[in-house]
C-alpha cells in the first residue's frame, strides 16, 4: 500500500540530500519522516549472498542485523565484507534481545557482558578488513619511494605499525556512544539507541546530555551521592550505567508483564506516560500487553530510521575512493583512463540534476513481474467524464436494440408466402454465422489478451548517479568489456545521446530507447516521467538489451562499472530436460529468463547438448526449479541427480601401503596386476621410463616429444587459483605483444602485482628439480588460466609467459610456426584429465625435448612460403581489382581476353609451385598432427604417476546445543566430514562446529541434519577449497598384510573409485565392474522352509 502520494514522492526525489538508499539484511519495520528512503531488503541465507551484491552497489549504506543469541555467523562476516568492498557504511541492529530474557534467563548484568561482546566480535571483523586495507596502502606506498628515491636499502627501516597508527579507524567502529548501534526486539516492537535514554536521564539526573551519551556505555558507573558518573565499575563492584539505567528497567518491564503484576504494570504504564487499551491488558496472551507498552515507550521504527538519517549519507556524500573504484574495471587505474571519463568523476561527486550533467545509471539486475502488475495494464477508476460518456454509449445501444426488434416485428406481419420464408430463414443463418464469426474473434482476442498477461516483463532495478532519467530518452548500454578509450574516437562527443541510426559499429555498445520509468513500492510500481541523480528506480523495456547487469549512459566516455562481488561460488550442477520431448522450445526460453532473472545461476548446453543449471547450493537449486518449472518454463521438467565436479591431479609415490607398512620391505605375494594393465595399455611406439618421462612421435615421424609430469606444492596451485584474473590479463597483454597491437599503455600497477606473481612463484617453487622453472614457463591451463603449469626444458626456444614484463624476445627459429599446437595440445590434456575426463589441477608438465627432423623444417619453410605466397596472390588479386577499375568503361576485346588469361594462368602456376614444395601428408596438417602428439603424451605422463582425485569441499558451521551433539557427529562422520573446531558459546550451552565436507555427500544434508536433531541444530554451507581424497582408485592388494586386511577381492568400498566410476557412467564411458558380485552364494526367491 502506498503510505504517501507518488506527487510527494517525486518532490522529495529531487531533494538529494533528503535521500537515503539503504540495505537490510533482515525484515525490521519502518515508518515514515520527511526523508525519501530507499528501503532494499535481501535474503539472510548464505546460498543467496549474490542478491545482497546487487543490493549492496546501489546503496550508500546499509543496516546489519546481528541476532543476541547467536551472534557473529559466517553470513555477518560476508555481508560485512561486502560492505567494505562497496565502500558503503554501515549501522548495526543488535535483534532478539527478549531472547536473552526469555529463554537463557540473563541477568541484566550478564546480557550486558554478552552484548559486549558480539560488539567486540563484529569489530575485530571490521579492525581486520582495515588493517588489510592500510598495510596494502603502505606498501603500495612504500614501494613508490623506493622507486623514486635513491638511497641504498640499508638506509630504509620499515615500520609496519606507523601506517595503522597514523590513521585514524575510530569512525569505522560500531559503537553505541557513536549512534550507529540499536538494540532492538523486533517481535515486541521496541528498539533504542543510546541517546533516547541519555536524553531521558539528563533531565532527572541533572547531568548534560553529551556526558551521559559518552558514559552510558562502557565502564563507567553513577555515585549516587555525589550525582557524578565514576570511572572503573568492575573493580569497584558496581552496576555499570548501561546495566542500571537501561537493562534493569526493560527486565523489571519483562517479569511484571509476564508474572501479570498488575499494579507494578500500572505503576509503569502511569510514570511513562502511556495509554494502553483495555484489549490489551485483558489479552490472555502477555506478549500483546508487553507489545502494546514496549511500541509506544521505545518504537523501533523510530529508533531505526532516525540512526539512518543520522548515520548514513546521502548520495550528496559519495566519496572520491567509491567513484574511482567503480571507474576502474580490471587492472586499469583512474590515472590510465582517458582524459574525457576522468572528467566524469566530478559529474559523479556533485550528483547534479542538472538537464546538461551526463546521465549515468547502474544496472544492477533485472527482475521479472507480471503483466498485470504493470501500471499500463491495472484497472483505474474511472473520472466523470468518463462515466458520463460511457452512459451515453449505454442509452445509444440500447435505443438502437429496441428499433430493431421494432422493425423485425414488422417485417414479420405480411402474409406468409413462400419466398419470405425461405429468405427469412437464409437471414437467420446468416445472422448465425455472424454471431459464431463474432464469438471466434472474442475467443481468440481473449486468447491472445491471456498470453499476454502470462507473460513476463524484466525490469531493470537500477541506480541513478548523475543527471536526469527521463522516459523515452535515448541513452547508450555499455557492456562490461566496453572500452571507452578504444571507442571515443569512432562516437562524437555530446551530451545527448546521438540517434540509433547514426551510430557507428562499436563494440560492447548499443543505444537504446527508455520505455518506461517505474517508483518500486514493494510489489507495487508507479509510473514516473522523470527520475533526478540519487534514486533507485525501475526501468522498463531493456530486456533485450541487457541481460543481468549494465551500465547506462548519455556519454560514451563513460566506463563500465567494476563487476559485482559474489561470495558464493556457483557449484552444484544439475541437466534438466522436459517430460514430453515437444516442449523443449519452452524449457530453453523458460532457461533463458531464469538466466536473465537470477544474477547467480549459470545456464549451460554441454557437448552432449545437456542444459545444464549452475548454482551455489541445494536451497538456491531448489529455488531456480521452482521458478523454472512455475514461473518461466510453465512445464514439467525432469531433474538429474546433480552432477559433481572433481579435479584429477597426481601426487608423490607413496611411502606407506594401506595398513601403514613401509614400501619396499614388505614381500610381493602377489603379481600387481594393475602394473601389467598399465604396461598393456600403453601402445607400441611410446616409451616410458622408470622416472615417468614419456617419449612419443607424431603420426607422420616428423617430430619428437619427451614430456614428464610433475605434482605442483600445494601453495603454487592455491597462488595459481587466487591470480586467476592477473594470468588472464598477461594473456591478453602477450598476445597483443605477439600481434604487433597497439593497445592502451600497461600501467604501473598491473606489472607491479605481475612482479609480484612471479617473485612469489619463484619463492615457492624452491629445491634442485625446480631450478629456472618460473622463467621457464611456457604456459597456464585450462583456458590459459587454471592452475596447471607447462614448462619448456630443451634448447634453442625461449618463448615464455613474461613477455609483458620485457623479460623474453619474440621466437625466431624452427620452432616459430608450431609451438602454439604444443600448448593447444597442453590445454586439451588439462581440460579433460584420462581418469574421467575431468580437468586436472596442481599438475606441471615438463617438455625435456622436442626434436622436428629435415622434413619437418621442410614443413616449416614451405609453411611460411605459402604463406607468403598466398599474400603475394592476394596482393596481385588486389592489383588487378584496382587496374580494372581504373580502366575505361568499354576496354577493347582484346585487353579483356589478355586479363582473364593471365587471371585463369596464375592460379594454376601458384599451386603447382605448392604442389612441388608443400610434400603430401595422410595423416593431415602437421600442426593437427602436434597437437594431438602433445595432448597423448601429457596424458600418459600423467598415467605414469600415482593419480588421485580431488572432491569440492564445502566449509559447514553447525550450531547445536549440547544434547544433540552426538547425532551432529553422527552425521558429519556418515558422510565423510571431518570436524576441525568445536567451541562453546561463553554463557550459553550451544556448540559451535566447524567442519569440511564434500559437495558430493552435501545433498539433503540440511534436512537430516535438522530431522536427527527435531531443528535444534542448522548448518551453513559455503564452497571452500579443493581437496585430495587420499584413496587411490586404482589400489589393488599386493602384499601379505593388505591380503589379510582386505581379503583376496578387496571389495570393501574404495571411495575414489566410486567416484571415478560415477562420473564415467554418467559420461558414457567404459567402467570397470563386476556383474556379479557374489557368485558363490546362492539367493532364492522363496521363503526358506
Amino acid at each position: 500500500m502506498v503510505l504517501t502520494s507518488v506527487g510527494k514522492m517525486v518532490g522529495l526525489q529531487k531533494k538529494a540530500s533528503g535521500i537515503r538508499n539503504i540495505c537490510i539484511l533482515a525484515h525490521v519495520d519502518h515508518g515514515d519522516q520527511e526523508y525519501l528512503i530507499n528501503l532494499i531488503d535481501s535474503p539472510g541465507h548464505v546460498d543467496f549472498s549474490s542478491e545482497v551484491s546487487t543490493a549492496v552497489r546501489l546503496c550508500d549504506g546499509c543496516i546489519i542485523v546481528v541476532d543476541a543469541v547467536e551472534g557473529v555467523c559466517p553470513q555477518t562476516q560476508a555481508v560485512l565484507r561486502q560492505a567494505w568492498l562497496e565502500n558503503i557504511r554501515p549501522v548495526l541492529v543488535i535483534n532478539k534481545i527478549d531472547r536473552l530474557i526469555m529463554e537463557l534467563k540473563l541477568t541484566p548484568q550478564e546480557a550486558y557482558l554478552h552484548l559486549k561482546n558480539i560488539l567486540e566480535q563484529i569489530n575485530a571483523v571490521t579492525g581486520t578488513l582495515f588493517t588489510s586495507k592500510v598495510l596494502e596502502e603502505r606498501a603500495e606506498k612504500e614501494t613508490e619511494s623506493e622507486s623514486i628515491s635513491d638511497s641504498s636499502p640499508g638506509d630504509q627501516i620499515y615500520d609496519w605499525s606507523t601506517g595503522l597508527e597514523d590513521t585514524d579507524d575510530s569512525h569505522l567502529y560500531f559503537s553505541p556512544e557513536h549512534g550507529n548501534v540499536v538494540f532492538a526486539s523486533a517481535i515486541d516492537g521496541w528498539g533504542f539507541g543510546i541517546e533516547h535514554f541519555a536524553k531521558l536521564y539528563s533531565q532527572k539526573i541533572g547531568i548534560k546530555p553529551a556526558v551521559l551519551l559518552k558514559t552510558l556505555w562502557g565502564d563507567y558507573y553513577l555515585n549516587t551521592k555525589a550525582k557524578k558518573i565514576m570511572k572503573g565499575d568492575q573493580s569497584k563492584g558496581k552496576k555499570p550505567l548501561f546495566v542500571q539505567l537501561v537493562l534493569d528497567n526493560i527486565w523489571s518491564l519483562y517479569e511484571a508483564v509476564m508474572k501479570r503484576d498488575k499494579e507494578k504494570i500500572e505503576k509503569i504504564v502511569t510514570s511513562l506516560g502511556l495509554r494502553i487499551g483495555a484489549r490489551e491488558s485483558r489479552h490472555a496472551d502477555p506478549k500483546v500487553q508487553l507489545n502494546a507498552i514496549c511500541s509506544q515507550w521505545l518504537p523501533i521504527s523510530d529508533a531505526v530510521l532516525s540512526m539512518v538519517c543520522n548515520k548514513i549519507p546521502s548520495p550528496l556524500d559519495i566519496t572520491a575512493e567509491r567513484v574511482e573504484k567503480l571507474m576502474c574495471v580490471g587492472a586499469r587505474t583512474f590515472d590510465s583512463l582517458p582524459p574525457e571519463t576522468r572528467e566524469l568523476k566530478s559529474a559523479f561527486m556533485k550528483c547534479s540534476s542538472e538537464e546538461t550533467a551526463p546521465v549515468i545509471v547502474f544496472v544492477s539486475k533485472m527482475f521479472p513481474v507480471d503483466a498485470k502488475v504493470l501500471p499500463q495494464n491495472k484497472p483505474r477508476p474511472l473520472t466523470q467524464e468518463e462515466i458520463a460518456h460511457r452512459r451515453e454509449l449505454a442509452k445509444r445501444r440500447h435505443a438502437e436494440k429496441l428499433a430493431a426488434s421494432q422493425g423485425k416485428e414488422l417485417s414479420e406481419k405480411p402474409s406468409s408466402e413462400n419466398s419470405p420464408e425461405v429468405t427469412g430463414n437464409t437471414g437467420d443463418t446468416e445472422g448465425e454465422e455472424q454471431q459464431l464469426t463474432g464469438q471466434g474473434d472474442s475467443m481468440t482476442s481473449k486468447a491472445v489478451k491471456q498470453e499476454a498477461d502470462n507473460k513476463e516483463y524484466f525490469i531493470a532495478f537500477a541506480r541513478v548517479f548523475s543527471g536526469v532519467v527521463k522516459r523515452g530518452q535515448k541513452i547508450f548500454v555499455l557492456g562490461p568489456k566496453y572500452d571507452p578509450a578504444e571507442s571515443l574516437h569512432k562516437v562524437r562527443l555530446s551530451s545527448q545521446c546521438p540517434a540509433t541510426d547514426d551510430l557507428p559499429a562499436v563494440p560492447h555498445m548499443t543505444c537504446c530507447t527508455l520505455e518506461n520509468l517505474y517508483l518500486l513500492m514493494g510489489r507495487e510500481l508507479e509510473d514516473l516521467e522523470e527520475v533526478p541523480a540519487g534514486n533507485v528506480l525501475g526501468i522498463g523495456g531493456l530486456q533485450d538489451f541487457v541481460l543481468k547487469s549494465a551500465t547506462l549512459s548519455t556519454s560514451p566516455a563513460c566506463p563500465p562499472f567494476t563487476p559485482l562481488n559474489f561470495e558464493a561460488t556457483p557449484i552444484v550442477r544439475v541437466a534438466v530436460e522436459p517430460k514430453h520431448p515437444s516442449d523443449m522450445p519452452q524449457l530453453v526460453r523458460g532457461m533463458k529468463l531464469l538466466n536473465q532473472a537470477d544474477p547467480c545461476v549459470q545456464v549451460l548446453i554441454q557437448e552432449t547438448g545437456e542444459h545444464v543449471l549452475v548454482t551455489a547450493g541445494e536451497v538456491h537449486l531448489q529455488r531456480c526449479l521452482d521458478d523454472l518449472k512455475e514461473r518461466f518454463a510453465k512445464v514439467q521438467i525432469s531433474v538429474s541427480a546433480p552432477i559433481i565436479p572433481f579435479r584429477e591431479t597426481i601426487t608423490r609415490p607413496p611411502k606407506v601401503d594401506m595398513v601403514n607398512e613401509e614400501i619396499g620391505k614388505q614381500q610381493k605375494v602377489a603379481v600387481i596386476h594393475q602394473t601389467k594393465e598399465d604396461q598393456n595399455k600403453i601402445p607400441e611406439g611410446i616409451q616410458v621410463d622408470s622416472d615417468g618421462l614419456v617419449t612419443i612421435n607424431t603420426p607422420n615421424k616428423q617430430a619428437t616429444l619427451s614430456v614428464r609430469a610433475m605434482p605442483l606444492p600445494e601453495e603454487v596451485t592455491r597462488l595459481l587459483e587466487d591470480n586467476s584474473d592477473l594470468i588472464r590479463t598477461m594473456e591478453q597483454l602477450n598476445t597483443s605483444l605477439n600481434e604487433d597491437k597497439k593497445t592502451h599503455e600497461i600501467n604501473q600497477k598491473t606489472l607491479d602485482r605481475i612482479k609480484e606473481f612471479k617473485q612469489k612463484l619463484e619463492k615457492s617453487l624452491h629445491g634442485r628439480k625446480w631450478r629456472n622453472a618460473v622463467d621457464q614457463i611456457w604456459s597456464f591451463g585450462p583456458r590459459k588460466c587454471g592452475p596447471n603449469i607447462l614448462l619448456h626444458n630443451f634448447g634453442g626456444y625461449k618463448r615464455s609467459v613474461w613477455q609483458c614484463l620485457g623479460s623474453s624476445v619474440k621466437e625466431v627459429g624452427k620452432y616459430r610456426d608450431f609451438d602454439n599446437s604444443i600448448v593447444s595440445g597442453f590445454q586439451l590434456a588439462t581440460l579433460s584429465g584420462p581418469m574421467c575426463e575431468e580437468p586436472l589441477m596442481g599438475v606441471c608438465f615438463t617438455v625435456e625435448k622436442w626434436e622436428i627432423s629435415k622434413a619437418g623444417d621442410t614443413l616449416s619453410n614451405s609453411r611460411q612460403n605459402s604463406g607468403e605466397l598466398d599474400a603475394t596472390e592476394h596482393q596481385q588479386k588486389e592489383d588487378n581489382t584496382l587496374a580494372s577499375s581504373c580502366t575505361a568503361e568499354s576496354p577493347s576485346a582484346n585487353e579483356y581476353q589478355d586479363r582473364n588469361q593471365s587471371g585463369t594462368d596464375s592460379p594454376e602456376k601458384m599451386s603447382k609451385h605448392k604442389g612441388e614444395s608443400v610434400p603430401a601428408d595422410c595423416y593431415g596438417p602437421f600442426s593437427g598432427q602436434l597437437i594431438a602428439t602433445m595432448k597423448e603424451a601429457c596424458r600418459y605422463a600423467l598415467q605414469a604417476k600415482p593419480q588421485r582425485l580431488m572432491a569440492a569441499m564445502y566449509t559447514c558451521e553447525i550450531i547445536a546445543t549440547a544434547e544433540v551433539l552426538g547425532r551432529v557427529y553422527a552425521v558429519l562422520s556418515k558422510r565423510e566430514g571431518r570436524v576441525l573446531q568445536e567451541e562453546m558459546k561463553e554463557g550459553t550451552d550451544v556448540f559451535i562446529i566447524k567442519a569440511v565436507l564434500p559437495v558430493a555427500e552435501s545433498f539433503g544434508f540440511a534436512d537430516e541434519i535438522r530431522k536427527r536433531t527435531s531443528g535444534l541444530a542448522s548448518p551453513q554451507l559455503v564452497f571452500s577449497h579443493w581437496e585430495i581424497i587420499s584413496s587411490d582408485p586404482f589400489w589393488v592388494p599386493t602384499t601379505e598384510e593388505e591380503y589379510l586386511h582386505f581379503g583376496e577381492k578387496a571389495d570393501s568400498e574404495n571411495q575414489a573409485r566410486k567416484y571415478m566410476n560415477a562420473v564415467r557412467k554418467r559420461k558414457g564411458l567404459y567402467v570397470e565392474e563386476k556383474i556379479v558380485e557374489h557368485a558363490e552364494k546362492q539367493r532364492t526367491l522363496s521363503r526358506n522352509k
